[in-house]
């Protein structure tokens, strides 16, 4: 795909590595593809801490790129997060299919 995300070189380098999450914004919406059920009884624990990674991640490229300060990137993330689980603006929908 011509929009497509470099793989990190860590990732690359990595013979066990796994993709786990692949998004795209695309006709108005999000869509994904997700690699679920590889955890076993961790599988929530891993997918919190994927998540919060990822926004100190977010929160770190913002700095970088803007200057915006991290703890402020951080927290207005949170607060839509949380606003979005109690009141979303869209369900999800789709299928799951395992490969």
């Amino acid at each position: 795909m011509p929009n497509e995300l470099p793989i990190p070189p860590n990732a690359r380098s990595d013979k066990k590595a796994q993709e786990v999450v692949r998004a795209w914004v695309a006709h108005g919406g999000l869509h994904c593809s997700l690699n679920v059920d590889s955890r076993g009884d961790q599988e929530r624990l891993f997918w919190g801490i994927l998540l919060t990674d990822i926004v100190r991640h977010v929160a770190n490229a913002l700095h970088d790129a803007k200057g915006w300060d991290e703890k402020d990137t951080v927290a207005e993330i949170r607060r839509v997060f949380n606003a979005e689980l109690d009141d979303p603006t869209a369900e999800p929908s789709g299928q799951f299919h395992t490969h």
